[in-house]
């Protein structure tokens, strides 16, 4: 039987018109998308650090099934549509044919080791990497679907995680994904982590990562949303969704806090802050921090007394 071929769709881009090529991009390829920014390697290739200037390139692959040839023509239509905001915002589509195999393996050498906050590491497992003493090292395979830490907002969670995770807590992560940040808070010290994603693949995938790195008897990966958590208390809930529905599950984020409970809600982008915030105080966070990278926010905040005690 003749292997499936890929058709791979790489767009550059101008760093602003990330986000909207890759939804574009995933709107047609079944796997998502692959982000490659402009990076200079360190240690024989095994680490790498960002470079500011440059274009990002966002990469998709298609299944050669008949239909290759009507997805790719969407996808120049919207390119063409985002490159009327500026000259400089969507570079030129290329293509090439790739065969299964080589697909399987093109998105491994987008990932290197990845430092990020002052003590979590990032590792892929076809990477090696000594770490020093002090170093979290997270052992995760993305997979086609899913990031290692490079968006600002996993980015500022997993910072906000290595500040505020204490031994021997409880924490729930609402939208899973890759569950990095539930490997990072377990690795943080955390006596247990109930993850959750209301996607099958994520959670799969999430799965896979937590046997990886040994950790199958403190984290449980789990298929829903909050209402998995099933009336518990936590004290600490961390979601990086986005904020329609940071606002949309505030009640619960909030009702899922025991006393002194802290949550770190994520993925906000600027234009969208009021309506998470709003929606947070409203359920009874107090004291809310805003953490900003560039367009992008961070809540965080516990709940006032009143709240705390009717939860309890």
């Amino acid at each position: 039987m003749e292997s499936m071929r890929w058709l791979e769709l790489t767009v550059s881009a101008h760093r602003e018109a990330v986000e909207a090529i890759s939804e574009l991009l995933s709107g047609v390829a079944p796997g998502g998308v692959a982000i490659e920014e402009p990076i200079a390697l360190l240690d024989d290739g095994q680490e790498y650090r960002v470079l500011p200037e440059g274009a990002v390139l966002v990469r998709a692959y298609l299944p050669m099934d008949g239909t290759e040839g009507e997805k790719r023509q969407q996808v120049e239509q919207g390119l063409w549509h985002l490159g009327q905001i500026g000259p400089d915002f969507v570079g030129e589509l290329t293509t090439r044919q790739m065969a299964e195999e080589d697909w399987a393996n093109a998105w491994k050498e987008y990932y290197h080791v990845l430092h990020l906050g002052t003590r979590v590491v990032i590792k892929p497992s076809w990477r090696d990497y000594t770490p020093r003493p002090d170093e979290v090292v997270l052992e995760l395979d993305p997979g086609m679907a899913f990031g290692t830490g490079l968006h600002p907002t996993t980015s500022m969670c997993l910072a906000l995680l290595e500040q505020r995770v204490q031994p021997g807590m409880r924490v729930l992560d609402v939208g899973t994904g890759s569950g990095i940040l539930a490997l990072a808070a377990a690795k943080l010290g955390a006596a247990s982590v109930l993850a959750l994603d209301v996607s099958s693949v994520a959670v799969e995938a999430a799965q896979a990562n937590v046997r990886a790195n040994g950790l199958e008897e403190r984290i449980s990966v789990r298929l829903g949303s909050i209402e998995e958590a099933s009336g518990e208390r936590y004290d600490l809930v961390v979601a990086n969704i986005i904020a329609r529905v940071i606002a949309d599950l505030a009640p619960a984020l909030v009702g899922a806090l025991g006393t002194d409970g802290l949550l770190i809600a994520s993925g906000i982008i600027d234009e969208r802050l009021s309506l998470a915030e709003d929606a947070l105080r409203a359920a009874g966070l107090a004291e809310i921090e805003r953490v900003r990278d560039g367009d992008w926010f961070s809540l965080v905040g516990s709940p006032t007394a009143s709240e705390t005690s009717r939860a309890g």
